[in-house]
């Protein structure tokens, strides 16, 4: 998913440069590439989108110390990091899993807005949603499904509240991407958008007292590193009795990992350890995927919690 992006130099010839380091590198010519960006480095020492693509030439190159000085050059250039070059250096295991920076993951959405369904439903066979409202609908079963108020974290263009619209009586959707959130608004499924971080928002939604009977959180926890601050204000603005249902990708071993995708995965043992830390009950979770990568099932797990 992650897409490029070029943050101009303000030097017409370092800009040219740049794109023509693309070509090359495009052609296979990664170490041509690289010395046409150390050209345009020459001309524009704080030209962060070469800083970040030196970065990843190098690492394709095999040079993992000069990766690791390009990549924090591109940091110290950028200070939102809208190209992520932190997670690149924790991928090459210089800084300690940390939460994504926000201009990272703002960027990243806000140039992916207008063709992020047609990436996920004809590419990776996304199931997100589908999954989530099954999940739902199993913990209800026998019952009315019927919800006063909802929350769709991260929203991105409305493809999870979709299924819930009709069992809702108020629903509300943040994401950080305005981008995502102009999608979102043109499916009229929303009686409240909001732009902000999901977690900052949940915390001042508690604050002033407000609770919603449902919760949803599809691929949004993968970026995300540790739960247990983000499972918390959701407990403090959960009603009780109220759920959230969310899904996040994991892996066998024990740790929190960023997999190559530059998304998080969280081992079912720290998703159940967060879930109890933040005084919530697990009703159910279930191993399951929510797409494909290079036609393979990235292993996920759906989960509903609650008061």
């Amino acid at each position: 998913m992650q897409q490029p992006i070029h943050l101009s130099s303000g030097n017409l010839i370092a800009d040219r440069r740049f794109e023509w380091a693309r070509d090359r590198e495009a052609r296979g010519d990664l170490a041509g590439a690289a010395d046409l960006l150390m050209q345009a480095l020459e001309l524009a020492p704080q030209f962060a989108s070469a800083w970040f693509a030196l970065g990843g030439l190098r690492e394709g190159l095999g040079d993992r110390d000069g990766a690791i000085v390009a990549f924090e050059q591109a940091r110290a250039a950028d200070p939102e990091d809208r190209h992520g070059a932190t997670l690149r250096l924790i991928r090459l295991g210089c800084l300690p899993i940390a939460s994504m920076p926000q201009g990272y993951v703002r960027t990243l959405f806000d140039g992916y807005a207008r063709s992020f369904e047609k990436a996920l439903n004809e590419g990776l066979n996304y199931r997100a949603p589908d999954l989530l409202f099954r999940a739902v609908e199993t913990v209800h079963a026998g019952r009315r499904m019927k919800f006063g108020s909802v929350l769709d974290l991260g929203c991105g263009t409305g493809l999870a509240a979709l299924p819930f619209r009709p069992f809702s009586d108020w629903m509300v959707g943040v994401d950080l991407s305005s981008g995502m959130l102009a999608q979102a608004r043109r499916k009229g499924l929303y009686d409240r958008l909001i732009e902000s971080e999901a977690v900052a928002f949940l915390a001042d939604e508690a604050k002033i007292g407000a609770r919603y009977h449902l919760m949803l959180a599809a691929d949004v926890l993968v970026y995300l590193d540790n739960l247990d601050p983000a499972l918390k204000v959701v407990a403090q603005a959960l009603a009780s009795p109220g759920q959230i249902a969310f899904s996040v990708e994991t892996h066998n071993g024990d740790d929190i990992i960023l997999q190559e995708t530059l998304r998080y995965a969280h081992p079912a043992a720290h998703v159940r350890a967060a879930v109890a830390a933040a005084g919530l009950k697990l009703v159910s979770l279930d191993s399951a995927s929510t797409r494909t990568e290079k036609g393979v099932p990235v292993p996920g797990l759906i989960v509903v919690a609650g008061h």
